[in-house]
């Protein structure tokens, strides 16, 4: 899969994937959405989450292997 340039991507998109993806390794962030504050940066706001939810994610993030 080819690398994205900033330009390529939309914030609203992004969330709105990750969320999808989180939902099925059963992993919700209550605070991810995109941050207002820095609109030509496109951050997307991951917010805090509990111990527990971090070590979830991180072994999803293990068992999918290498972002493209």
């Amino acid at each position: 899969m080819a690398r994205t340039g900033l330009r390529d991507v939309d914030p609203y998109t992004t969330v709105e994937m990750l969320r999808a993806a989180l939902d099925e390794a059963g992993i919700v962030l209550p605070s991810l959405g995109v941050d207002p504050a820095s609109p030509s940066l496109k951050l997307i706001e991951l917010g805090r989450v509990r111990a527990d939810v971090a070590m979830r994610l991180a072994h999803a993030l293990r068992r999918g292997g290498p972002a493209a």
